[in-house]
């Protein structure tokens, strides 16, 4: 029989923290959604921030981002093309390769749902004991970056997000 390492436990005390943190959070994030876009799926919006942190794209590399088939990344662009939410464009250096863009509606959209999100996430944090937010920004931080996250902040200048 195989022994634990002694970090084990607390790995598992991390990883259980985060899902339950991950699970309140894709919570807050559908009621950001709802009644705003109801035809927007998750799955969609994702796409939509994908465009929205790193710019405009080609549809093969949003596919690899999102880490979903080409077939799957071309219906999801479909769908919000014909919401308006996206635009394709061909590049002019070489008109074989089409860029994906957010529309101005698509970009409204994700700074409205952006909005109703912080302020959700405000509400929350002001529950928490003030002692346990720095930690937690520390810890949140970290566990952005080891995913490889953007910080919104990079992405969302010139919006108001307040």
């Amino acid at each position: 029989m195989a022994t634990r390492g002694a970090d084990e436990p607390a790995r598992d005390e991390l990883v259980d923290a985060v899902l339950g943190s991950s699970r309140a959070l894709v919570a807050v994030a559908a009621r950001s959604l709802a009644n705003l876009a109801e035809d927007v799926t998750l799955a969609q919006y994702r796409f939509l921030i994908e465009l929205a942190s790193r710019g405009p794209q080609r549809l093969a590399d949003l596919a690899t981002a999102l880490e979903v088939d080409r077939s799957t990344a071309t219906r999801m662009c479909d769908r919000l093309v014909r919401k308006r939410l996206v635009a394709r464009r061909r590049a002019r250096e070489d008109r074989r390769t089409v860029r994906v863009s957010l529309t101005g509606a698509g970009a409204e959209l994700v700074a409205e749902v952006s909005r109703r999100r912080r302020g959700e996430i405000a509400t929350i944090v002001g529950r928490m004991a003030a002692a346990d937010r720095d930690p937690v920004v520390r810890a949140l931080r970290a566990f952005a970056d080891a995913a490889g996250e953007v910080p919104e902040q990079d992405w969302s200048l010139g919006w108001d997000l307040d």
